[in-house]
């Protein structure tokens, strides 16, 4: 018997829910195992159900329990992934005996996402914001200082012969890249006691900050439309995300088996009371793959979580993700405007952080140039005087785009795309060598895709300055005639 097959036999006799007559599991080239109709699904049929007792957390594993969870919270194991991470490296060891044997053994044992490259195969992504967010540092100091300290202080439940097997920092990574890829941010049961209840808001699943793979929606009857409406961030890199408690983050087997691609969500996950339903959110034709949502996300973010891209048709008839978007740093716009005063302009953006701020903005494939550049500038461009006054009045300036931050703005543009090494077109032309290693061809695409968007950009602000230059040309000519008039009629006057 297959792995699949053993994984859907333990999903049905341990409770869950499969409708095996609308729904299986294949390989489809380009996406690995997913999910296919195999008839007709219409809108709204629930394709499988999971019992909240099979989801695999810190939650519902014994393991924290078993320790003690005054020890637990003492050591910090509620705190990011390193508690979930620790009960998935336990409930492995456990066997037969785990109630989620199946499901682990059913799981990626290796993966392509950037988290496993070499150095040299990381330096094709030098430029995008894939590397600065792997936050691999961050997770070795976790198991270094977290995990490590725990196991080996209770050998009674951690053997000592099984660290060096089951507990390795080489492990550590492949199950924090299973809850990156695969977990969900599930809501709790209403009927658990409100202090464990995490922070929820509006009865959508809380700790989305945490950067798990997919979220979950509202019961159908709360609400129709709330497809893809919940939004989640990464959180790898600050250290105040890194002190939530992920309650809400979970292994939900089954329903981690169907991939994603752009625009082609077909099915979401929602909860009820007792469960969590995977539910068509359209017609399926019979054949057609089962697709989740990620929440259309850029290549770069694609890549380092889930160690793919997506590549569909653009309005101007290129290949690509439009989802795709650069990100910018504060520090570019203090560099391109030379204030020569580190200590005041490090204070004016320590304020513009207090007043909510962010340090990285974003440009979108609209290209519109973000508000909060704008904003940005404009208080990097105050004089001290003027500085004064908006300290005392509280309010960032407002993101008003006239043609001297206009400049800036192109300056900040050019000044980001030079931090690529290599151009645009060289990285079209290299992509089309067929000999190219799949880790170098996906960082192309990351990279083309994020030039794409700012070599546009830049266009586009070409074109407003001249645009601007024109009008100022026109307002110039215009006044001549009137200024004529008026000497003549100073002349006829007299």
């Amino acid at each position: 018997m297959d792995t699949v097959s053993e994984l859907l036999d333990w999903f049905q006799t341990s409770g869950g829910s499969l409708d095996r007559s609308s729904v299986g599991f294949t390989v489809f080239p380009g996406c690995g195992r997913g999910a296919v109709a195999l008839k007709d699904i219409p809108e709204g049929h629930v394709l499988f159900k999971i019992p909240r007792g099979l989801l695999l957390s810190a939650e519902t594993s014994s393991l924290p329990g078993l320790i003690g969870l005054d020890r637990w919270k003492e050591a910090k194991m509620h705190m990011g992934w390193v508690g979930l991470i620790l009960c998935m490296m336990w409930e492995t060891v456990q066997g037969p005996s785990s109630k989620w044997s199946k499901y682990l053994e059913s799981l990626p044992k290796t993966f392509d996402t950037p988290m496993f490259w070499s150095d040299a195969e990381l330096g094709e992504l030098k430029g995008t914001s894939v590397v600065d967010k792997l936050g691999k540092a961050d997770a070795e100091k976790d198991f270094t200082e977290k995990l490590l300290p725990m196991v080996q202080s209770r050998p009674d439940l951690f053997l000592p012969e099984t660290i060096s097997v089951y507990y390795t920092l080489e492990i550590y990574h492949v199950m924090g890249s299973r809850i990156l890829s695969r977990s969900f941010d599930v809501e709790k049961d209403e009927d658990q006691p409100e202090e464990d209840a995490g922070d929820e808001t509006d009865g959508v699943a809380a700790n989305t900050s945490l950067g798990s793979a997919m979220d979950v929606d509202l019961p159908q009857e709360e609400t129709e439309s709330a497809h893809g409406d919940s939004e989640h961030t990464d959180g790898d890199e600050d250290a105040e995300d890194e002190e939530e408690e992920p309650s809400g983050v979970s292994m939900v087997p089954l329903a981690d088996m169907l991939n994603a691609r752009y625009d082609s969500e077909n099915a979401k996950l929602f909860h009820e009371k007792d469960d969590l339903r995977m539910v068509s959110t359209k017609p399926i034709k019979a054949g057609e793959q089962i697709w989740n949502t990620y929440g259309d996300l850029p290549n770069a973010e694609l890549l380092r979580r889930y160690g793919h891209v997506d590549l569909v048709p653009l309005p101007n008839g290129e290949l690509g993700n439009p989802g795709d978007v650069v990100e910018i740093t504060a520090d570019l716009a203090v560099a391109v405007l030379q204030t020569g005063d580190d200590a005041a302009t490090k204070e004016r953006i320590d304020w513009w952080l207090e007043q909510g701020g962010d340090d990285v903005v974003v440009l979108e494939s609209d290209l519109e140039v973000p508000l909060a550049l704008v904003s940005l500038i404009r208080l990097l461009r105050l004089t001290a005087d003027e500085w004064e006054k908006t300290v005392e009045k509280d309010k960032v300036p407002k993101p008003k785009l006239d043609t001297e931050v206009l400049a800036v703005v192109y300056a900040v543009l050019e000044r980001r795309l030079k931090e690529y090494p290599s151009t645009f077109d060289d990285d079209v032309e290299l992509l089309r060598d067929e000999s190219l290693s799949l880790n170098r061809r996906l960082a192309l695409v990351v990279r083309i895709g994020e030039k794409r968007i700012l070599q546009s950009a830049i266009q586009k602000i070409k074109g407003q300055q001249l645009e601007a230059q024109k009008g100022d040309g026109s307002r110039k000519r215009k006044t001549r005639p009137d200024q004529e008039g008026e000497r003549m009629s100073k002349t006829q006057r007299r």
